[in-house]
């Protein structure tokens, strides 16, 4: 594993912009719940929709707090959120590129973050459209209400309205595929590589793809060096190894 850490802080070393890739495992492990468990025997189309939300506020409420409010406020980032935001500041990492909506890089302290899936910071109003894009809403204890009008707020990535979700997510995609086009340094922490043909085809010649994950995934048959280890454990080596 030395020789991997090792390999891990000379690519690091090396490279000019490095982006991070990161999936639910790195938030999984620190507490956050898989939807299906909060959701349950519950018709999940049927509660993201807007319908639902409009006449159901608090039951909606109850379930992303369940699944994700409780592990973003009160458990807060991970100790890799942080690393990763710590490299940032160190001018080690260029960005991070995500396919989680929890908003944790940022609580953690990232700035360059591409949420291609959309998050709690990018909400809207169920009657009126109303756009507001501030994760703390959430933070309230309570369903969030639209300033202008006070209807129930849900993340437009939720939204089951196919114009507004597929709006949101080809902007968001298209960030982030042209952040992973910079890289010459991409390391793909966590994740099992959910719509990741989308963001790797912009990959340029002779990038290096770094892969910290436990469990195979595909990543494996492209990495140049694939780390089986927790990611924390990882990332310490090279922050303090």
């Amino acid at each position: 594993m030395k020789d991997e850490y090792g390999q891990l802080k000379e690519y690091m070393e090396q490279s000019q912009k490095t982006v991070a890739v990161t999936g639910a495992g790195i938030s999984y492990l620190y507490g956050m719940r898989r939807l299906k468990q909060s959701v349950g025997r519950m018709n999940a189309g049927r509660i993201f929709s807007v319908p639902y939300v409009r006449k159901n506020p608090e039951k909606f409420y109850e379930v992303m707090k369940d699944a994700f409010l409780d592990a973003t406020f009160v458990k807060g980032p991970s100790a890799v959120h942080k690393q990763l935001a710590q490299l940032e500041q160190e001018g080690r990492l260029y960005g991070i590129v995500t396919q989680n909506l929890d908003c944790l890089h940022t609580i953690a302290g990232s700035k360059n973050v591409v949420e291609f899936q959309g998050s709690f910071g990018d909400n809207i109003c169920v009657d009126c459209g109303n756009r507001c894009y501030d994760y703390q809403i959430w933070n309230h204890g309570h369903m969030p209400r639209c300033e202008k009008c006070g209807a129930p707020l849900m993340p437009t990535s939720f939204c089951m309205d196919a114009a507004i979700r597929d709006s949101v997510s080809g902007e968001s995609m298209k960030n982030a595929a042209d952040m992973i086009s910079e890289a010459d340094l991409v390391l793909v922490i966590g994740t099992t590589g959910f719509r990741s043909d989308e963001y790797l085809s912009r990959m340029k010649a002779g990038t290096k793809l770094v892969q910290i994950n436990p469990s195979e995934t595909e990543f494996d048959r492209i990495a140049d060096l694939n780390i089986r280890e927790d990611a924390a454990k990882a990332l310490d080596a090279v922050l303090n190894g």
